[in-house]
C-alpha cells in the first residue's frame, strides 16, 4: 500500500507529467501606484468594446428601453471574477492560464486555441469596420477590409513591442470613446433618455418578448469580452510585467525588435513574509487596475451607447440587430444634432471595431502561439510562431473576402456556441488550478470560489441555449 506524499516545497504541488515544474525566485517588488500597471484592463475593455456594445445593447434600448442596461453591469462583473482568476495564476508563476490547463492534460491548451479561432476565422469586425468607413466617404467594404487586415498584420509585426503598440491603440480608442460619450451627453442625449435613467434599476426586467431569451441571455455574458479573449489576460499582465511575469521575454518584433525563446515553464515564489507582503501588493493593485479600467470602461461605455439609441431610434420600426443598425442611429444623430455629429459617431465606431480587429488578430495568434511553444514546440521561439500566425489569420481573412463568400451558417453556430462552451469550461479548470496548484496562503479563497460558482451556472446556461437556438435554425427546426 502506498500512501500520498504530501508536498515538501512550492513546486511539488505543480503536475509535471507533462511540464517541468516552475524554478523558485523571489517575487518582485510591486509598484508604488495603480496607475503604474494601468494598461491590461484597457486593453481588454478596448478590444471586448466591439460590435455588442455598439449594437446589441443599443439595439436592445431601441426596442424596450434602458429595462436591461442591468444585465451590462453583471456580465461584467461576472467576468472581472473570472479575469482576476486566470490573473492569479500568471501573477504567482509567469506562467499562462492555458499553460497551467496543461499541467493536468497536455492538450488543455490546444483544444482553447482552436475553439479561439473557431470564434474568430472569419474577419467581422473588420468588415464592419469597413462598413462604416463607406457610411462616411463610400467605397468597397471589401477592398477597404482587406487593406485593414492588412494594416493590422503590418502594426503587428513592426512593433518593436508588440504589447506596447496594442496598449496605445487601444488607450487610443478608449480615449476616443469616452470624447463621444462626453459629446454625446452635451449634444446627442435627449431630456427624455435622461429622465428614463431609473428604468435601470426601477424597471429591471428580462423583456424575453419581443426579443427572446437567447439573445438577451448571450448580451449579459458576453458584455465587455468572452472566449478566448479572457483567457489572453494571462498574456498581457505578463508582458505588462505584473508580478512573476516580470522574469518571463516579452513578444517582441523580427523586424524591429530583438525575439527572444520565452521559457516553456514559468516560476513560483516560496510563501515567506516578505514574498507574501508584496503579494498583497500586488494583488490589490492588479484588483484595482480592473476595476477602474474594464469593469468601469465597459459599464460606462454601454450604459452610453444604449441611451444614446434611446435618444435616436427608440421606438422606430424596421431595425435590424446588425451593422445596419449603426448605419440608421447615424443618420437619426444627423438629422436631430447635426450632419457633423453622425459623422463623428461613425468615425469613432470605425476606429473602434478596427481596434478591435486588432486586438483579436493580437490575442488569438498570441493564445496559438503560447500553446505551441508550451506544449509541442519548445525549442522554437515564441515571437515567430505568434507572427507567423498573425499573417496567416490575416491572408485566411483576405482569400475569405476576395472569394467574396458570404459567412456559412454553420460557422454563425460554432461562433455563437464556442465562446460560452469555453467559458465554462475554463472557469472550473482555474477552481481546479488555483485550488490545487498554488500554495494556500494565495490561492482563490470560498467567496472568489463562488463568484466562479456563478460563472459556471451562467455560461453552463448560455451554452446548453445556444447550442438548442442555433441548432434549431441550422437544422430548420
Amino acid at each position: 500500500m502506498t500512501t500520498r506524499r504530501e508536498p515538501t516545497d512550492v513546486t511539488d504541488r505543480f503536475p509535471a507529467k507533462h511540464l517541468a515544474r516552475p524554478q523558485i525566485r523571489q517575487l518582485p517588488e510591486p509598484p508604488a501606484s495603480t496607475w503604474r500597471i494601468i494598461g491590461p484592463g484597457v486593453i481588454a475593455a478596448g478590444v471586448g468594446l466591439a460590435s455588442g456594445e455598439f449594437i446589441l445593447f443599443p439595439y436592445i434600448a431601441s426596442q424596450v428601453g434602458l429595462v436591461f442596461v442591468w444585465a451590462a453591469l453583471v456580465g461584467v462583473v461576472t467576468q472581472f471574477f473570472l479575469n482576476m482568476e486566470i490573473e492569479r495564476y500568471t501573477l504567482a508563476t509567469g506562467e499562462t492560464a492555458l499553460t497551467g490547463f496543461s499541467r493536468f492534460w497536455r492538450h488543455w491548451g490546444l483544444v482553447f486555441a482552436l475553439l479561439t479561432y473557431l470564434a474568430n476565422i472569419w474577419p467581422g469586425w473588420v468588415t464592419s469596420s469597413a462598413s462604416m468607413v463607406t457610411y462616411l466617404w463610400g467605397g468597397n467594404v471589401r477592398w477597404i477590409a482587406i487593406g485593414m487586415l492588412i494594416a493590422i498584420g503590418l502594426i503587428l509585426t513592426l512593433a518593436p513591442i508588440v504589447y506596447v503598440a496594442l496598449e496605445r491603440a487601444e488607450m487610443l480608442k478608449v480615449a476616443m470613446v469616452l470624447v463621444l460619450v462626453v459629446v454625446g451627453a452635451a449634444f446627442a442625449i435627449t431630456a427624455d433618455a435622461w429622465s428614463a435613467l431609473p428604468q435601470i434599476v426601477t424597471e429591471a426586467s428580462v423583456p424575453v418578448e419581443p426579443l427572446g431569451f437567447a439573445l438577451l441571455l448571450g448580451a449579459l455574458a458576453f458584455a465587455g469580452a468572452g472566449g478566448g479573449q479572457n483567457l489572453v489576460q494571462s498574456n498581457w499582465i505578463r508582458d505588462k510585467q505584473f508580478g512573476m511575469g516580470r522574469y518571463v521575454p516579452r513578444i517582441a518584433s523580427p523586424v524591429t525588435g530583438k525575439p527572444e525563446a520565452a521559457p516553456s515553464t514559468g516560476f513560483i515564489f516560496e510563501p515567506t513574509p516578505d514574498n507574501l507582503s508584496r503579494w498583497r501588493s500586488w494583488w490589490r493593485l492588479a484588483n484595482r487596475e480592473q476595476l477602474y479600467t474594464f469593469v468601469l470602461i465597459t459599464f460606462v461605455s454601454i450604459l452610453f451607447t444604449s441611451l444614446l439609441a434611446y435618444s435616436t431610434v427608440y421606438g422606430k420600426p424596421g431595425l435590424s440587430n446588425s451593422i445596419g443598425f449603426l448605419r440608421v442611429e447615424g443618420e437619426q444623430l444627423n438629422a436631430a444634432v447635426g450632419g457633423w455629429f453622425g459623422a463623428f459617431f461613425w468615425f469613432v465606431g470605425a476606429f473602434a471595431l478596427f481596434a478591435a480587429a486588432l486586438g483579436i488578430v493580437d490575442y488569438t495568434s498570441r493564445l496559438a502561439a503560447d500553446v505551441i511553444k508550451t506544449a509541442y514546440a519548445r525549442q522554437a521561439k515564441e515571437s515567430s510562431l505568434y507572427f507567423g500566425l498573425v499573417w496567416a489569420l490575416v491572408l485566411v481573412g483576405c482569400v475569405v473576402l476576395l472569394a467574396g463568400f458570404d459567412q456559412p451558417l454553420v460557422l454563425l453556430v460554432v461562433s455563437a456556441c464556442v465562446g460560452g462552451l469555453m467559458m465554462f469550461i475554463y472557469s472550473v479548470l482555474l477552481i481546479v488550478l488555483n485550488r490545487r496548484v498554488l500554495p494556500a496562503e494565495i490561492r482563490i479563497t470560498w467567496p472568489r470560489m463562488a463568484a466562479l460558482g456563478w460563472s459556471i451556472g451562467l455560461f453552463g446556461v448560455l451554452s446548453v441555449l445556444t447550442l438548442i437556438t442555433q441548432g434549431a435554425k441550422l437544422f430548420g427546426g
